[in-house]
């Protein structure tokens, strides 16, 4: 099996039918400028610290880098590529004032890393990694997404857990620090390093989905990033690029353009019955009401007539059924106080008439509702 990475691990978590597509059908994801932004600043930041001595780069040579090396796929227009290319060189000339006057030899920069989890491969590549004054280590990992992240998010980051695992696997040091970077405002959002519970949850979730992959369980899964870049192979969005209309098969069988006339059609009389169960509602209330203000058990229209009735529903106080049946070894079959196995116990041959009598004798009316029950004026009399 091919090793797995936090993102292919990410996107089974998110999708297996599009992990699928991607990874094992090798469907090509289209490309999006967001990534495009975001690979280009990581390449820069990898740029400043991938020295073998200090200095880092000057300002000018990190911007003539930026550059060199702007990718520019998945832009709408050349205006917004304009845009967005001004802004890194913002968020460069930022980067470049932050990290300059202080700036230190990092242990790693880009450092792959390639490790076993529970006999499945784990695979990836850590942005930075600093050796701190303790001898511990800080991890560091880049990111050009809009918002700032949680202390929630920290705590939670799957990329950083697996990041740790794979660190001090690499140098045999403890990982002291986590930091997910934000390049849009420079701002390094960090937290302690994952306790054992956390790595070793970490570990199970690899070889779930490594065990997911090997099984071939890939099914459909919607989640916040739907549709994704398939969905003409996905079953809740496929329909809408069903284009040839073929006549059935067999009968019985629709069409995909009868299947969307019914959809309308469905959702057109699911409104109406809501609407009629709302009115419904609204006039057995006021029968209900009028019974039990008048002491009625029946009222009459021009054609029709309406029976009230109020209907207990009873039930079981459980200290006692217990105290009952578990001397009789029958507790266990009515565990779960399930009144319709309570029922069927009742009426069992072979449990002993005096039980069964007992039991009646602790029923107990735990609610009641009215019921209506109309008939035809003809046919009643």
């Amino acid at each position: 099996m091919r090793a797995l990475s936090y993102s292919q691990i990410s996107l089974y978590q998110s999708c297996p039918l599009a992990y699928k597509l991607q990874y094992i059908d090798g469907l090509k994801p289209k490309e999006k400028w967001y990534f495009s932004f975001g690979s280009t600043l990581h390449l820069c930041a990898e740029y400043f610290f991938r020295v073998k001595a200090p200095p880092p780069p000057s300002l000018a040579e990190l911007l003539q880098y930026y550059e060199d090396n702007w990718q520019a796929e998945g832009y709408e227009s050349p205006e917004e590529e304009m845009k967005y290319k001004a802004y890194g060189q913002e968020i460069l000339a930022e980067f470049h004032h932050i990290h300059s006057p202080a700036f230190h030899m990092p242990l790693a920069v880009e450092q792959r890393f390639n490790i076993g989890v529970e006999g499945v491969k784990l695979t990836g590549y850590i942005d930075r990694v600093d050796k701190l004054a303790s001898g511990g280590l800080s991890i560091v990992d880049y990111k050009s997404s809009q918002q700032l992240f949680t202390t929630t998010h920290l705590a939670q980051d799957l990329q950083l857990t697996l990041y740790q695992l794979a660190a001090e696997q690499l140098w045999g040091l403890p990982v002291e620090k986590l930091t997910l970077y934000h390049l849009r405002s420079n701002t390094p959002c960090s937290c302690q390093s994952r306790e054992e519970q956390q790595l070793a949850d970490a570990r199970r979730l690899v070889v779930e989905v490594a065990e997911g992959i090997a099984a071939q369980r890939f099914p459909a899964q919607e989640n916040q990033f739907c549709p994704c870049d398939f969905p003409e192979y996905c079953p809740y969005h496929r329909h809408r690029y069903i284009t040839a209309e073929t006549e059935p098969a067999a009968p019985g069988i629709v069409t995909g353009k009868e299947a969307a006339q019914a959809v309308e059609q469905y959702v057109a009389l699911q409104t109406q019955v809501k609407e009629l169960e709302l009115k419904l509602s609204e006039v057995r209330q006021l029968i209900v009401s009028y019974c039990q203000s008048e002491a009625l058990s029946r009222v009459y229209g021009e054609e029709h007539a309406i029976t009230y009735r109020l209907v207990e529903k009873t039930g079981f106080p459980e200290d006692e059924v217990r105290a009952l049946l578990e001397p009789q070894g029958l507790w266990n079959t009515v565990l779960s106080l399930d009144p319709s196995k309570l029922r069927q116990l009742i009426g069992d041959k072979a449990v002993a008439n005096d039980i069964k009598a007992k039991l009646e004798a602790i029923r107990q009316v735990v609610s009641t509702y009215p019921q209506l029950f109309a008939r035809s004026l003809g046919k009643e009399e």
